[in-house]
């Protein structure tokens, strides 16, 4: 098939590319440039910026394709202009979503497609929801063939997957566990969570490409593990040989003394409790199973980032934050005592 992916070298879409060029598709990404240096021989780059509509239309004219894959559409005025680009111009058109956008605080710890879409608590999941509206509408009244893809946590080699860090990504929380400090875990970590490796998700993604079934509909993409963040902070430490030393503080707290955006990426998303039913997947991409232990792609993952200064990058706002709280956490604590 003719696939174009727009962006293509994320989290979540670099794995897909790999896929798909495995796989002998005639593949496209359209993106600035800035990450394509390890993408496969047999990956065509359009070199854009999308955001330049007028300038996109014109070197896409004359194009058309099997599917388009849509990674970097936060809010409604993307779709819109991705509509335009578009329409007429592919069989299919995939947009990602997030699975944050589901109901805040859930009714049933079981989501599935049909769970509604409300998040009162993070802007980025009510964009999501409303980009998924106006596609939708598009789809009913002019046929415009989407698909939506609701992601969850879904994590690669390079970014390890936690639920509380600063601006700087996960770097600075591995780097506290290794050198024994203090972490701090939201709530009291019993919660059940679901981190999916990116190679999983592009098996199902890739199998909705093409799918006529799959034309306006809604379908989520996760592993069906579910684990504790005391399992998935403990299975880091693990990897680093060393204990973990877990600070337990609650999810409003985090989000009340700011500055980071807790009372979206917290309330809104990890402090809930969530097992995802992927029986819809599953019926159009029977073939799918997640393969990758979460234990088994945090060590991997951990293990790369070891390996790759790189991707060590420091944050210490976010370490001189953390010894903050806790500080403030245990004069409090010692004030009632």
């Amino acid at each position: 098939m003719k696939v174009l992916l727009i962006g293509g070298t994320g989290t979540i879409s670099m794995a897909i590319t790999k896929l798909l060029a495995k796989q002998g598709h005639d593949l496209y990404l359209l993106n600035r440039g800035n990450r394509n240096s390890d993408l496969p021989e047999n990956v065509k780059i359009i070199k854009a910026d999308i955001s330049d509509e007028a300038a996109t239309a014109k070197i896409l004219e004359g194009m058309e394709f099997d599917c388009v894959g849509e990674f970097i559409g936060f809010i409604p005025a993307q779709v819109e202009r991705d509509y335009r680009l578009f329409a007429g111009r592919t069989k299919q058109y995939i947009y990602i979503s997030s699975a944050s956008a589901y109901q805040k605080p859930p009714r049933d710890y079981v989501i599935t497609e049909e769970t509604p879409l409300d998040n009162p608590y993070w802007e980025y999941s009510r964009n999501k929801q409303a980009c998924e509206e106006f596609l939708f509408a598009r789809y009913r009244e002019d046929g415009f063939p989407v698909t939506v893809v609701r992601p969850s946590h879904t994590y690669d080699e390079r970014s390890v997957p936690l639920g509380v860090h600063g601006d700087g990504g996960s770097w600075q929380v591995v780097k506290r566990i290794k050198e024994c400090k203090p972490v701090i875990i939201h709530g009291d970590g019993t919660s059940l969570w679901t981190i999916t490796h990116n190679s999983d998700f592009a098996k199902a993604y890739v199998g909705l490409i093409g799918n006529p079934k799959a034309i306006g509909e809604a379908f989520h993409i996760t592993t069906d593990e579910s684990l504790s963040w005391n399992e998935i902070y403990k299975a880091i430490a693990d990897t680093l040989g060393v204990p973990l030393k877990p600070y337990y503080v609650s999810s409003k707290m985090l989000a009340d003394i700011g500055p980071y955006d807790f009372t979206g990426s917290l309330i809104g998303d990890k402090s809930n409790s969530v097992v995802f039913d992927n029986s819809k997947v599953k019926s159009l991409v029977p073939d799918f199973k997640a393969t990758v232990k979460a234990r088994d792609g945090i060590r991997s993952t951990v293990e790369y980032v070891l390996a790759h200064p790189e991707y060590q990058k420091d944050d210490p706002a976010f370490d001189a934050w953390c010894d903050r709280v806790i500080a403030a956490v245990e004069g409090l604590i010692g004030s009632m005592g």
